[in-house]
């Protein structure tokens, strides 16, 4: 049984097995438990983030904290000045950009088209308008412009093109997708909604990892509304930033008992996400533990064989402390101690490192991901639940070779023999 003093002799031999052993053994050892925790830690952690980027990025470039929408079955949302009155006058909300969003398509080179059989230089985009300052309050969009300049409210006849529109950032050639070509800041192209042309400039070539930014064409509100001729104000979707620190989920419920989900959607931001990135992340967190338990069984066979090696070597001396009265629990929990040993010193340098350097670092410079800025999910718990882990396995890796050696006949092992 593992009695108290066995436990206290266990700790006095391997406290004396560590110190007597070679400083540079002791390194590798620990480095190797290090290496394993960033594996499992890390590995899932940017898989994950790698889809959380995403959902960040919708957050904050899209939808922001919260956002009303479209009912099904309408074309627009209702009473629109008044929920905006409504959500204005919250204490909590620090911005609001409302959107009119309409189906549209682009021409562009339609003046240099020789040949009524040449194939149209068209695109079918969602025709946004927008207050520019407002949509800039809530999403920061002006920091996406790549080439020109970000739109201003006195703009007319001018847009901003999303840059999958633009075959020069989205070089595709698809029958269900097209993009425009030969098209930059300052050429004219038509936009065609609802039967009514228009011919605009570009402003902009605006670029993020947001389809529903980068897929769109932007234009001042007003000029967008004259042209559905749109004259009570009802937008199609409005964007609600929120003071640091506030609950979305209170916002929202406030705006419900306003009676606004009668006549619109009211989601957080994180209602609005599909169902299947959920999944996703559910799926890349399986293949990250996945691929970091191979880390988790190299590091559990490594302290077996430092184990196994270390008690063979030391097999007469093992048949001494037994011939003297050491108890054999006491032998194997000096093993299992060492084990323990590296294992948290692993555990606690690993953890020193996520959190102290690779974290805030990846925070600060995303993983460019063609589809978002990835970044390094490790929350608390998880990371906490790793370290049991590894602790648990090292332990066992130490105790099965430290068992198998301490069990041979002590007269065996005194005198050398198999």
């Amino acid at each position: 049984m593992f009695s108290l003093l066995n436990i206290r002799i266990g700790f006095f031999l391997a406290k004396r097995q560590i110190r007597r052993s070679s400083i540079w053994t002791t390194i590798l050892i620990i480095f190797v438990m290090f290496f394993t925790f960033i594996n499992l830690v890390v590995v899932s952690g940017i898989l994950v983030g790698l889809i959380q980027g995403a959902i960040v990025a919708v957050r904050s470039h899209y939808t922001s904290d919260v956002i009303i929408s479209t009912l099904n079955n309408k074309t627009y949302i209702e009473s629109s000045p008044e929920i905006m009155s409504i959500v204005n006058s919250l204490p909590q909300v620090e911005a609001v950009s409302a959107r009119y969003l309409e189906g549209g398509t682009l021409e562009a080179n339609y003046k240099t088209r020789t040949n009524d059989k040449e194939k149209p230089n068209t695109a079918v985009a969602s025709v946004t308008g927008i207050d520019p300052v407002a949509e800039d309050e809530v999403t920061n969009l002006s920091k996406f412009i790549v080439e020109g300049e970000y739109l201003s409210p006195t703009d007319y006849d001018q847009v901003m093109l999303g840059a999958y529109l633009d075959s020069e950032y989205l070089p595709i050639d698809s029958p269900g997708f097209t993009t425009l070509y030969n098209v930059a800041p300052g050429v004219k192209i038509r936009i065609n909604v609802h039967g009514i042309e228009r011919e605009v400039t570009i402003k902009g070539i605006i670029k993020a990892k947001v389809d529903e930014v980068s897929l769109r064409v932007f234009m001042v509100d007003s000029q967008l509304r004259s042209i559905i001729g749109r004259n009570d104000y009802n937008v199609d979707e409005i964007s609600i930033k929120l003071k640091p620190g506030t609950d979305p989920e209170v916002v929202r419920d406030i705006l419900k008992q306003n009676g606004i989900d009668r006549v619109a959607k009211v989601q957080t931001y994180a209602d609005a996400q599909p169902k299947f990135i959920k999944d996703m992340i559910d799926t890349f967190a399986l293949l990250g533990n996945m691929l970091s338990s191979i880390g988790l069984v190299v590091a559990s066979i490594t302290i077996f064989i430092v184990i196994f090696i270390n008690a063979i070597t030391r097999r007469k001396f093992i048949g001494i402390l037994k011939g003297i009265g050491i108890n054999e629990r006491a032998i194997e929990i000096s093993y299992i101690l060492q084990s323990f040993f590296y294992a948290f010193c692993g555990s606690v340098i690993g953890i020193l490192v996520l959190y102290g350097v690779l974290q805030p670092f990846i925070a600060a410079h995303p993983i460019d991901f063609p589809f978002s800025d990835g970044i390094l999910v490790a929350p608390v718990g998880g990371t906490l639940f790793r370290v049991g882990l590894l602790m648990f396995t090292t332990i066992v890796a130490g105790f099965i070779p430290a068992r198998l050696i301490v069990r041979k006949n002590t007269l065996d092992s005194i005198l050398g023999r198999n």
